[in-house]
């Protein structure tokens, strides 16, 4: 349900039988109450119905306005999550809106039933996926290649990029790799990672930590709260999205408005920020 600020209003609510279903829950069909297009059908039907009304003036429509902006609202912080930074620009992530109802009820269990899960309008899973960077890299190379874009960029999509992703069977080329950057590595500065699969999977896990948090400064600055989840069984999470054994699963992240007296159940701390904050 897109809006509750409950589990019994959220979960049932009146609408939920029209509510839920797969995809997305606009509709560019049906007008909405305040629309042009719905006052032009009422008048119409007004006329041909003796003058009675078809609806009552004073019906609210409050709930699918506020539904459809959140839909707008979330698709757009979707995008913004696409434009954060991320490592040769590969984009090795992928963000799972889950709207399934069954897979939904799953996927809150998965998340230990916390409540930042089991009271969220919507969930959303972000996984890295550092197994994708060959393709990735190949839409790179085409992109460049059909769009006529500097030859520097070409050289480093088609050299550069598989000499340092490239672990190969049995993560052979990492071990070389390896020796070489160590032995490299005493006479000048040099990059050292990623030389295993291990340190690809770290290597993505930055890109997707920035797009999950431009998506959750984006949520914000629309006005909606979000809470991100890494106390999850991450292997049913696999399951339920049926995501590869390669996939890692960076956070889940719930969104909706906060409950603003029972939401927060502790006062942010800090520690003295010496403690972290080095200038050197």
């Amino acid at each position: 349900s897109l809006y509750g600020s409950t589990t019994s209003a959220s979960q049932y609510d009146g609408l939920k039988p029209f509510m839920r279903y797969k995809g997305l829950t606009e509709s560019k069909f049906l007008p909405l109450l305040h629309d042009k297009s719905f006052h032009k059908l009422h008048d119409r039907f007004k006329e041909e119905n003796n003058n009675q009304p078809l609806t009552d003036n004073k019906a609210s429509s409050k709930k699918m306005k506020r539904q459809t902006k959140m839909i707008s609202l979330i698709k757009n912080s979707l995008d913004n999550a696409l434009l954060a930074p991320n490592s040769s620009n590969l984009q090795v992530w992928e963000i799972y809106w889950v709207k399934n109802l069954n897979k939904k009820k799953r996927l809150v269990k998965a998340c230990l039933s916390q409540a930042a899960a089991s009271t969220a309008k919507e969930l959303f899973v972000f996984v890295a996926r550092p197994d994708n960077w060959k393709r990735n890299n190949k839409l790179m190379l085409d992109h460049i290649k059909k769009n006529n874009l500097n030859s520097k960029l070409l050289n480093y999509y088609s050299k550069i990029t598989k000499i340092v992703y490239s672990q190969g069977l049995f993560n052979i080329i990492g071990l070389i790799k390896k020796i070489l950057v160590t032995i490299i590595g005493l006479f000048r500065a040099i990059p050292r990672e990623p030389t295993s699969f291990s340190e690809m999977k770290i290597w993505s896990q930055k890109s997707i930590a920035l797009a999950c948090q431009n998506f959750m400064l984006s949520m914000r600055a629309y006005g909606y709260d979000t809470c991100p989840m890494e106390g999850m069984d991450s292997l049913k999470v696999k399951k339920i999205l049926n995501l590869p054994r390669k996939a890692q699963i960076s956070m889940v992240i719930g969104a909706g408005k906060r409950d603003i007296e029972k939401g927060v159940t502790v006062d942010q701390i800090r520690f003295d920020k010496n403690l972290f904050i080095k200038i050197v």
